[in-house]
């Protein structure tokens, strides 16, 4: 069965798109990945899908996120209106990795809805997507219905973090958020994987300094009071990651250094039996 992560951070700026597309393309190697695009920015969609990949795929209106939360595919191509499954809503990446990308439209989308239904999410995911191994969800930096439709579709929340001033000023809400969720679906279990440290430091002696120091110990303190572990493997600053994710390998520097967290984050999933 696949387990599914939500990767979320009430505050903005915490490089989550980054994060969530490296784990792709890294987990994508060894397991059957499906990306799910939450933000109406869009950002891990056109990240992933390219720049000509993501305007071919608005030139083609292609059902997206928008059309999940519709609940059916409106006529295009064909004459009336049709269901969704997976074949029709996941585009394929590259083997091992597909997306169900978001469209900028998004938010315009689910205000004209009368009611949005914030289930309808993770009924798509149980009923087609049963036979992938990780599900990934980019989630916008806010409280709102999307957060809810991320939260009914997932077992675990991954939060970023950047080692800095009012670095966790997120932390109450996205905490206070899902204590609400678990009160009033009492049936669902979902917990915090972890605290990603991203942007922790410099390679070349350059450790963060005095600034890093303070804000550690900033979201060490407030992890703890959530409980809320924080994984041992930070994230380091890299010039090598925005060429990556342009598909530039060519030099990377010190962007290898993402695969140590990724391969504790493995490591937590196998643990659990959520991977074999």
């Amino acid at each position: 069965m696949a387990v599914t992560i939500s990767v979320i951070n009430m505050k903005g700026g915490v490089g989550k798109t980054t994060i969530m597309a490296l784990l792709c393309q890294k987990f994508a190697r060894s397991f059957k990945v499906l990306a799910i695009d939450l933000d109406p920015q869009a950002n891990l969609s056109q990240a992933l899908m390219g720049e000509q990949g993501y305007k071919r795929f608005l030139d083609d209106q292609s059902p997206s996120i928008v059309e999940v939360f519709k609940g059916y595919q409106p006529p295009h191509t064909a004459a009336s209106p049709t269901s969704l499954g997976a074949d029709g809503v996941a585009r394929r990446i590259r083997r091992g990795l597909h997306i169900i990308p978001s469209r900028f439209d998004f938010s315009d989308n689910l205000i004209a809805a009368s009611k949005t239904d914030e289930q309808a999410l993770a009924r798509l995911v149980a009923n087609s997507f049963q036979d992938i191994d990780i599900i990934l969800i980019d989630c916008a930096p806010t409280e709102s219905v999307l957060t809810r439709a991320a939260y009914h579709a997932s077992r675990y929340v991954l939060v970023p973090v950047r080692p800095e001033y009012f670095a966790t000023i997120g932390f109450p809400l996205l905490n206070e958020s899902l204590q609400d969720f678990r009160r009033k679906n009492q049936g669902h279990k979902i917990d915090v994987l972890g605290v990603v440290v991203n942007n922790a430091f410099y390679d070349g002696g350059n450790d963060g300094g005095p600034e890093k120091s303070r804000a550690m110990a900033d979201i060490e303190r407030e992890a703890s009071q959530h409980g809320w572990r924080i994984f041992d493997y930070e994230i380091p600053f890299s010039r090598g990651f925005p060429k990556i994710m342009r598909g530039d390998h060519t030099w990377s520097g010190n962007a290898h250094k993402f695969s140590f967290f990724a391969d504790e984050l493995r490591r937590f999933l196998l643990r659990e039996g959520h991977l074999t």
